[in-house]
């Protein structure tokens, strides 16, 4: 089934949202106080008012005619008013990177002895930003023109919509606007990370990281703000809580939403899929008429999304920008040169545009990014350096009396490879900033690159920032 026929069954299946079981895998979103289960209410089918004052409305988005509710649904009259609120898990779920920094530790140290014995400096460690040339990374100053030299994403703002963002990062003390970003999950704290780790702080990195000091990482947008919107106390969190966000965003004049999250791939018949589908239909709908790009993670279970039978998402929905990871094998294994510029990114196995060995493929995916990539026998054993062909970003711990430390750690997944792309609409809108939301999508894939594995693994091709500024500055 092509691309197109795809995606207009899920615009098929969006028009109207009404009650069914849930699939095994997925559930019903838990919330964190409260009585009673959550739903949602399709207020194209019920009025407002019909909804009782012992339903406890979470979520008022009336502007795609959604409520997410928790209590009785059969308080609620009408038998398709209601459905429920599935549970949705963050991109990192199927390849989860968090033992490759428990292997590799925190990075190189900045004052230590590993920083003065020739250990990589930080953004030694960036090769997805090394490899798209997007800032001055080299020892060696005015070595060719980057990406930076032409744009940094100053004037726009963009959405990180994931498991909170820690603001006292030094790399991103001044990326994040306070006063905009929310915590959208039914916990009582604020949009910082709570409960649910800092997979949010390390998408921010990708996008926006200033590399304040000269020590730190840098973003791939480093002028735009970033609006942090945290639906994740754990690792799941609910789907009328993405929506709400998603939709604030849009209204806080967003020009793109970073959502790397997402659910069990499932076939058009599950009972849930033409629930969610519906739902996120409406909100791409809405998103567009704002003029905000949504972008999203292709998913990491590594499955082909062609075939008729399997569904992902909401990368599949029309009008949600889909990608796909890609990462090198080898980057820096052969470590012995405390000079090393970006001789490494020549003296690879595999390029850093090869598809990794986790990324969904097929319908859905509009461009790859870099999101990381590892071999699983270097993994197994534990080779010295193979989490360098992961991503390297911002993290957050917390010390011994539960208090947050800002640090640097490595990930891999499509949610890495997301923000890649989050931050260059970032980009594209500092130099357009009245290009429509299809304009911007569609530079992004006009001006995309081929890359090893073609349109299955790359949709229109691999996102070249070099390329894509150069057009858009015309």
């Amino acid at each position: 089934m092509s691309r197109h026929s795809r995606r207009t069954f899920l615009r098929a299946v969006g028009g109207a949202v009404g009650s069914a079981a849930l699939a095994s895998g997925t559930g019903v979103a838990a919330g964190s106080g409260g009585t009673g289960e959550r739903f949602l209410v399709d207020l194209r089918e019920v009025s407002r008012s019909e909804v009782p004052d012992a339903v406890e409305i979470l979520h008022d988005i009336a502007e795609i005619d959604l409520l997410a509710a928790r209590g009785d649904p059969d308080d609620v009259p009408g038998s398709a008013s209601t459905t429920p609120d599935v549970t949705v898990y963050r991109d990192d779920r199927a390849r989860d990177p968090g033992p490759a920094r428990e292997r590799a530790g925190k990075g190189p140290g900045r004052n230590g002895p590993a920083w003065d014995s020739g250990e990589p400096t930080y953004t030694e460690l960036q090769w997805d930003k090394r490899d798209q040339r997007v800032g001055d990374l080299t020892e060696n100053p005015g070595d060719g023109r980057t990406v930076q030299d032409t744009a940094t994403g100053e004037g726009t703002r963009v959405a990180v919509i994931d498991s909170g963002v820690y603001d006292g990062h030094p790399d991103l003390a001044d990326v994040v606007n306070d006063d905009l970003s929310a915590n959208f999950t039914t916990d009582p704290y604020d949009f910082r990370p709570n409960g649910a780790g800092d997979h949010g702080t390390h998408v921010a990195g990708i996008v926006a990281a200033t590399n304040a000091d000269g020590e730190g990482v840098l973003g791939t947008a480093p002028g735009t703000e970033i609006v942090a919107h945290r639906v994740f106390s754990g690792v799941e969190g609910a789907t009328g809580d993405v929506l709400a966000a998603i939709v604030d965003a849009a209204n806080k004049g967003c020009d793109a939403a970073n959502i790397s999250l997402g659910y069990p791939p499932a076939t058009p018949e599950t009972d849930w899929v033409p629930l969610v589908a519906a739902a996120y239909r409406r909100t791409a709908e809405y998103a567009r008429s704002k003029d905000m790009v949504i972008v999203n993670s292709a998913g990491n279970a590594g499955i082909d999304m062609t075939p008729d039978d399997v569904v992902s998402l909401p990368t599949e929905v029309e009008g949600i920008f889909g990608v796909s990871a890609t990462g090198p094998i080898g980057y820096l294994w052969d470590d012995k040169q405390p000079s090393r510029e970006d001789k490494a990114l020549k003296k690879l196995e595999t390029e850093p545009t090869h598809p990794a060995v986790y990324t969904n493929y097929g319908t859905g995916v509009d461009v790859s990014a870099a999101g990381g990539n590892y071999d699983p026998e270097a993994y197994r054993d534990d080779v010295p350096g193979w989490y360098y062909d992961l991503v390297f970003s911002t993290v957050v711990e917390r010390d011994d009396d539960g208090d947050p430390v800002p640090g640097y750690g490595w990930k891999a997944g499509t949610s890495m490879a997301a923000p890649q792309v989050t931050g260059a609409v970032a980009l594209v809108r500092s130099l357009r900033p009245d290009a429509g939301a299809e304009d911007v999508e569609s530079l992004l894939r006009e001006t995309a690159r081929d890359a090893p594995g073609g349109e299955p693994y790359h949709g229109a091709g691999h996102l070249d920032l070099r390329r894509l500024v150069k057009r858009a500055r015309k």
